[in-house]
């Protein structure tokens, strides 16, 4: 069963927020809730959502600002995010685009138009959202059997390493620090030791890439590790 994707609302209308929340829940979504810019880069830092819901006009900074600063650092430069603005001219939707931003959604909206367009934003980022098959590149992972393969060769894991790599899986090429990694595979309630992930990392890799295969693992300098969605950029 894959998990629940989390999608973090950055609004400071209450009403608004009440709604979006009633209507994501109902769609089986995980709903957390930000009222303004510092507060959503706070939540973000904690825990990257699945995709952001990002009010234009919010008190401090604004929605814009935050969409460039995500966009900016390597953790978050992929995060899906989706404007929502009662601006509804073309210039100001070009410039939310320009900004970073996946989509574009005028107030007043449809919750069912909304809904639609945040499935068709994850889909894209994460093509087994409800499947039971993993696909990215040349990596294949059958939920339901346990079995991993690399251009259909057989990848024997261990129970970490395939948690580690469906976790990879359903978020390529996002970069992950060591601890998000660790609250996301290990558990943020267990005391685990950040070097485990890079030992359990090169087990990965080690298993993961065979004689003249790419290595699919990237180091990201000084931000943690990402799962790379097209295979040739680095050797192995």
């Amino acid at each position: 069963m894959n998990p629940t994707p989390y999608i973090l609302v950055v609004e400071d209308e209450a009403a608004l927020v009440t709604l979006l929340r009633y209507n994501l829940e109902r769609a089986s979504f995980e709903v957390g809730e930000a009222l303004d810019g510092e507060e959503a880069l706070t939540i973000i830092a904690e825990r990257i959502p699945d995709l952001v819901l990002l009010d234009w006009m919010l008190p401090g900074i604004s929605g814009i600002e935050i969409c460039r600063q995500l966009r900016r650092n390597p953790a978050t430069c992929n995060l899906p995010i989706i404007m929502l603005t009662a601006r509804s001219e073309e210039a100001d939707r070009v410039r939310g685009l320009k900004c970073g931003a996946d989509d574009y959604v005028a107030k007043p909206f449809s919750p069912v138009e909304l809904i639609a367009r945040i499935n068709a934003v994850l889909r894209r980022i994460r093509p087994a959202l409800v499947e039971d098959t993993l696909a990215v590149g040349e990596v294949r992972m059958d939920l339901s059997r346990h079995r991993v393969t690399r251009n259909d060769r057989d990848v024997h894991l261990g129970p970490t390493e395939f948690r580690l790599l469906r976790h990879f899986l359903e978020y390529p090429d996002r970069v992950f620090s060591r601890d998000q990694l660790l609250d996301a595979v290990w558990g943020s309630d267990i005391f685990v030791d950040p070097r485990t992930v890079d030992v359990s990392i090169r087990r990965l890799r080690k298993t993961l890439n065979d004689a003249g295969e790419s290595d699919l693992v990237r180091t990201v300098r000084a931000a943690g590790y990402a799962f790379e969605s097209s295979a040739g950029a680095y050797a192995s």
